[in-house]
């Protein structure tokens, strides 16, 4: 069976039973509690599992083949690809879900069905594993399924699952698949020196728990089932091998990784670990980059450039000096384009910029490689390489210890591996300390607005109707207020929170209070942030809740300009640009977007151009609901990093620009004002950003511009009309100023190495001197050096009181080098440089060891040792 014909088989199975057909999400996923990707197939389903939104699925069951990424965070599986033939940082997961529906009673049975009767796989060669303290699954498994009870294994923490330190948890029941004698001994899953044996192939999650945050577990009202089974396990197995490889997905991209590297299987552990990660790294870059990641040194872009650079070098281990991965990712695309028709869209997109990525890592190779070798030749013989400098190495060239550690000791070197894990140590600290940063109160909100949204649904906005109204107090914590409605706007989709007010009466008569800030708590629960130190109304208070509506209005006008903006860059750069976030406020907007190369002073004009004449039409903006079908029917675009359910917001702006978003917009394109780029740089590779003003903003920054030009031309002494000219003159005045300083410096530096030269012993000056400049310094000691009688002239200084300036001037005839003269020197003064045979230059950061420095120049001339 092929993975194609095991996800029809799988997904029809389910729809067959009741079970909604959901289609995969993005690797991205969009809830706080998130991790980097979407690791399996319940990420999509989170907010139904924590009570946050209703379940929309009728009933309440439904059916996936999700794409899954583990390859960064703690889900992180890609120190093992290649070495090991069960673990991918790409996978595909299938999955059945009951939302207070079916239990144990069905799942387990309807498992082991699809297993043994929809597929056929043996069931005298499947076991089972229950948690301890679960005796209903056991008995179901044992009585109602008819598994031996010596098949069926009780295990501790393997068989508990949870969500995380708090929410839904609960026992699970896993199926393994016995391989034979071949591959391990006997014992069932439990024994844990037979795991290459035993292999988990699905595993079925109850969760009946609650874990709250003092450990202790409550009873859920609703039980739940989250199923995940391994797609590239079962094919496996059902092509008879334990090895993941032997799924045709992935068996077409083993052959591909031959063709294109001209090696195969079998030849050595070098070039099989090479194969089968290019195989499994395809896949991951190809999925990542069509779901919009964009490789850079950040978050998920970095994890995306690591995995491109770890397939690209183990080409390259294997001699395959020319690109490969286009190649790799051509046949990925026609391997699973039809399971996934989005990645034949991205084609495109993914080739261009995984071909890009490769050709500068391998710049980046050759480069690591000379820099490596570099520091291998400053070392004294057996002398370690650094623990820092391999670190470097690795965590900015992405070459793995074991390969510098192998370089290193070809050349006779051993690395430093305490130094390296002090660095790695240091990382970590500084990873574990952002992550745990504000847990604790982030549990007990978190805990508060689940429970709100549970008790009342989500808030209802009603800011696109007005600007104002009364409310109800649902919940208050710390400076925080949630509402039962609000005209309040919540940051999401780049668009900034609403600010604005809350009124109400109290016994001691009215109050007010500043809301500085609006967010989501969690899924559709809207949270006001008051100002620092006022009043908070209590539950149940009746407020008037009030938007700043001119703020809002020019939130609006920038943000209907990002849409413009991304129309005329895709218009005018190419359909390949596609935004990566964006940034909206009251006063200006950022948007960020994928594309190659920085846009020129010419380009940026002609983007202006194309969105100020869109603008000035005054084309009607319509902003309604309609299905997704309908939207991406229509032509709509969905921005990156967005979540988008079954109905959603179209934007229509203007003529061109059809896109889907959430956000507030102005109602006629002309209310946006003229649009103004004022700045275009990068954020990484094949990473842009935009900073754009509109409405009054371009407006305020001429007036700013006039004003510096009118005071640049007072200072001048001319008028604005007049200022080109004027300035020219002056640079032509300051021009002709510096060369005569420089030619009186050179003649001051004459007259002081004149001085200098009565204090030379056998044709040679050690000396300290004042100077402004470093060019001072060295100016000084060439005309000191130039002068009868004077061979070799070494001074220091510290210019401006700043640092150390150290020059040897050294006359050829002596036979000396000038920088092997003063290399000890300059490291006493904590600096670096100074390379020179006859001239060498050097600077320093103690100023204070001076003296000592000119010592040992004096001693190292006076034992003959240069």
């Amino acid at each position: 069976m092929r993975a194609s014909e095991l996800r029809r088989a799988f997904v029809a199975f389910f729809e067959q039973r009741g079970h909604t057909v959901v289609p995969s999400s993005g690797l991205i996923p969009h809830h706080p509690t998130a991790p980097m990707f979407t690791n399996s197939g319940m990420m999509q389903f989170v907010p139904y599992f924590l009570g946050e939104e209703a379940v929309p699925f009728d009933p309440p069951r439904a059916v996936s083949v999700q794409k899954c990424a583990r390859a960064g965070g703690k889900h992180n599986d890609l120190d093992a690809i290649g070495r090991s033939a069960r673990h991918l940082s790409f996978f595909e997961m299938l999955g059945n879900f009951s939302f207070g529906d079916y239990f144990k009673d069905a799942a387990i049975p309807m498992a082991w069905e699809l297993l043994c009767g929809t597929l056929g796989i043996d069931g005298d060669r499947l076991w089972i594993t229950c948690h301890d303290s679960d005796d209903e699954s056991a008995a179901i498994w044992r009585d109602a399924v008819g598994v031996p009870a010596e098949r069926i294994q009780r295990l501790d923490k393997d068989n508990f699952w949870e969500m995380g330190d708090t929410g839904p948890c609960g026992p699970s029941s896993e199926l393994f698949y016995d391989f034979g004698p071949e591959l391990g001994p006997e014992g069932g899953p439990a024994n844990p020196a037979a795991e290459h044996r035993y292999v988990e192939i699905w595993n079925l999650v109850f969760m009946q728990h609650y874990r709250r945050s003092d450990g202790s577990l409550t009873p859920l009202a609703v039980p739940m089932v989250d199923t995940g089974a391994g797609l590239e396990r079962i094919v496996a197995l059902l092509a008879g091998s334990a090895s993941l490889y032997a799924a045709d997905v992935l068996a077409d991209l083993v052959s591909e990784a031959e063709r294109v590297t001209g090696h195969h299987l079998g030849e050595g552990e070098l070039s099989d670990v090479a194969l089968r990660l290019m195989a499994d790294h395809t896949r991951t870059m190809s999925f990542l980059v069509a779901d919009g990641v964009i490789p850079s040194n950040e978050e998920r872009g970095y994890v995306l450039r690591r995995i491109i650079r770890r397939a690209v070098r183990f080409a390259y281990l294997t001699g395959v000096d020319r690109p490969v991965l286009a190649d790799m990712v051509g046949r990925c695309i026609e391997v699973m384009g039809e399971a996934y028709p989005a990645l034949v869209a991205q084609r495109d997109t993914v080739l261009a910029t995984v071909t890009r990525e490769e050709g500068r890592f391998r710049e980046t190779l050759r480069t690591g490689s000379a820099l490596l070798d570099g520091a291998l030749d400053e070392l004294e013989p057996g002398a370690p390489l650094s623990g820092a400098t391999a670190f470097k190495l690795h965590d900015t060239f992405d070459f793995p210890l074991e390969v510098t550690r192998e370089f290193a000791e070809l050349r006779g070197h051993e690395v430093d591996l305490d130094g390296f894990d002090v660095e790695m140590a240091r990382q970590r600290e500084g990873s574990r300390k952002a992550a745990d940063e504000g847990g604790a109160d982030r549990d007990e909100r978190l805990d508060l607005y689940r429970r709100l949204v549970g008790e009342h649904g989500p808030t209802e906005f009603v800011g696109r109707e007005t600007d104002h109204v009364e409310a109800t107090v649902l919940g208050v914590l710390g400076s925080t207020v949630v509402l039962d409605r609000s005209p309040f706007y919540a940051e999401s989709g780049g668009q900034v929170g609403d600010t604005g007010w809350l009124r109400w009466s109290d016994g001691s008569g009215e109050r007010r209070a500043d809301v500085v800030d609006t967010t989501y708590g969690v899924a559709g629960l809207v949270v006001h942030r008051l100002a620092e130190g006022v009043d908070t109304p209590s539950v149940g208070t009746v407020v008037d809740a009030a938007i700043d509506s001119s703020r809002r209005a020019a939130i609006a006008r920038h943000h209907t300009a990002t849409h413009i903006l991304h129309w005329a860059l895709r218009a005018e750069l190419g359909e390949h640009v596609k935004q990566q976030g964006s940034w909206v406020g009251p006063d200006r907007l950022r948007f960020d977007f994928s594309h190659f190369e920085a846009l020129s002073a010419t380009r940026i004009a002609a983007v202006e151009d194309r969105a100020n004449a869109e603008i000035l039409t005054d084309a009607t903006v319509r902003h309604y609901e309609t299905s997704k079908e309908d939207a991406l029917a229509r032509g709509a675009i969905a921005f990156f990093g967005d979540k988008y359910g079954d109905t959603v917001r179209v934007l229509e702006a203007g003529r061109h620009s059809v896109e889907l978003c959430g956000g507030t917009h102005v109602p006629a394109l002309g209310l946006i004002g003229p649009l103004k780029i004022v700045a275009e740089t990068s954020i990484g590779s094949n990473m842009r950003r935009i900073e754009a003003v509109a409405g009054t903003g371009p407006i305020e920054r001429l007036r700013e511009l006039q004003e510096n030009l009118d005071a640049v031309a007072a200072a001048v002494g001319v008028p604005v009309e007049d200022l080109e000219a004027g300035v020219g003159r002056r640079l032509e005045e300051l021009k002709s100023a510096r060369v005569e300083i420089a030619l009186l410096r050179r003649r001051l530096a004459q007259a002081e190495a004149g001085e200098l030269a009565d204090s030379a012993v056998d044709g040679v000056v050690v000396a300290r001197v004042e100077a402004e400049t470093r060019d001072d310094v060295r100016d000084l000691a060439v005309s000191l050096r130039d002068l009868p009688g004077v061979d070799i002239a070494v001074l220091m200084a510290s210019p401006g009181g700043k640092g150390v300036a150290v020059v040897a001037a050294v006359d050829p005839s002596r036979g000396i080098d000038a920088g092997s003269l003063i290399a000890e020197a300059v490291a006493e003064v904590g600096g670096g440089g100074g390379r020179g045979e006859h001239l060498a230059t050097a600077g320093g950061r103690h100023p204070e060891r001076i003296d000592a420095a000119l010592d040992i120049v004096r001693a190292k001339l006076a034992a003959g040792a240069v």
